[in-house]
């Protein structure tokens, strides 16, 4: 005998009991301004280069033009060239095409944000371009150039035994401590412009916006007007002026004149700088899904309109009370997300289900929050 599919009902009215403690004024706490932002030209830099594989258990190829080539090249350094001019002897190619232990590869170097000197070491991730496998394989060299593409300087000199950390991919290894710097790469992190120098600090993509940059560049005025001459100054004659010594470019970066007192020590003024602390602003009303690990990170404050939603174990009842009052004329009907999940989890819904519920409310355009999906 089938036994019919019990719904249950979700009815999600805010009611007066709920409403005191969700309407309550949000807390604002205090950060400093390095968790939130950085100082432009304080970026980390990527390094590219092709590079050889050697040693490899019958699992490269060699039967490719780039792959012959490189290898040539490693003949010729070696002192035994197979050609002339750059070019392979027509004779070598049937050869060099039966090699099996060789592959081409794209090395890569991360170098910190910091920079990094002439003999220090990094680790260099080494991808495949040929052959099927990279296990037991031995980087022979690799040039590494770049960060910028036009820029033809060899900055790092790579090799060393490549370990394939996932064995699902064994194209792609690691070589650690296998990038060795030949030149040194600084990041400087200001920028002189008539002979004054200025900062810019750069706010991070989860904190961007026009209310973090404005308060920014407000927070380091009250701090550091003393700091500055009248002839430096000028705010209040040329507002606009790019004399003035703070102002927000955007929502995203803020410039900073460093004073003539710190001409000599721009690291303590950006140190100073960084260490000012300014008021959070309330969070942004979104919602984070991950498919992968069936989580969901709520933040802010995310609403839900008018809406039911039908599935084959739960019906949900959101904002449709008609005798509601409002404690006051600031507080709003809508229910929030949060206490939807906190429902659904009672009832012991699925973390799928709960997800799929989400995006049907996110569809039907009654959920008031950005929605990220992972």
């Amino acid at each position: 005998m089938h036994t019919p599919t019990v719904l249950r009902r979700i009815t999600l009215v805010a009611i007066a009991t709920v409403v005191v403690g969700t309407f309550a004024s949000p807390a604002h706490g205090e950060t400093r301004l390095r968790n939130i932002c950085r100082l432009k030209g304080q970026e980390e830099n990527v390094l590219r280069g092709l590079g050889l594989v050697v040693g490899l258990n019958g699992t490269g190829e060699a039967n490719d033009l780039p792959t012959m080539q490189a290898i040539a090249r490693a003949m010729e350094l070696l002192g035994s060239p197979v050609g002339s001019n750059g070019l392979i002897d027509p004779t070598a190619v049937d050869e060099l095409k039966k090699i099996k232990n060789a592959s081409l590869v794209l090395v890569t170097a991360s170098v910190p944000a910091t920079g990094a000197r002439r003999g220090e070491k990094l680790d260099c991730t080494v991808s495949a371009w040929t052959g099927k496998s990279l296990v037991g394989g031995q980087l022979a060299f690799a040039a590494l150039q770049g960060p910028n593409l036009r820029d033809r300087q060899v900055y790092a000199l790579c090799s060393g035994s490549v370990n394939v950390e996932d064995s699902e991919v064994p194209t792609v290894g690691r070589v650690h401590n296998g990038c060795q710097m030949e030149q040194d790469i600084y990041t400087p992190f200001y920028l002189e412009r008539d002979g004054v120098k200025w900062i810019t600090l750069v706010l991070d993509s989860h904190h961007a916006s026009f209310h973090t940059a404005a308060d920014v560049a407000g927070t380091i005025a009250s701090n550091y007007t003393g700091y500055y001459s009248p002839d430096a100054l000028r705010v209040e004659a040329r507002p606009d002026d790019e004399e003035n010594f703070v102002r927000a470019i955007d929502a995203t970066n803020i410039e900073v004149r460093i004073p003539d007192s710190y001409e000599a020590n721009p690291v303590s003024f950006a140190y100073e700088i960084l260490e000012l602390t300014i008021s959070e602003e309330d969070p942004e009303a979104r919602v984070v899904i991950n498919n992968r690990t069936k989580t969901v990170v709520i933040s802010g404050d995310v609403r839900i309109g008018d809406v039911v939603v039908v599935t084959d174990q739960v019906v949900i009842e959101a904002g449709l009370a008609a005798d509601f009052t409002a404690l006051d004329d600031s507080e709003s009907a809508n229910p929030s997300l949060e206490r939807l999940v906190q429902q659904l989890n009672t009832l012991k819904v699925s973390r799928q289900e709960v997800i799929d519920i989400i995006q049907r409310i996110n569809k039907a355009g009654k959920l008031h929050g950005k929605l990220i999906v992972e």
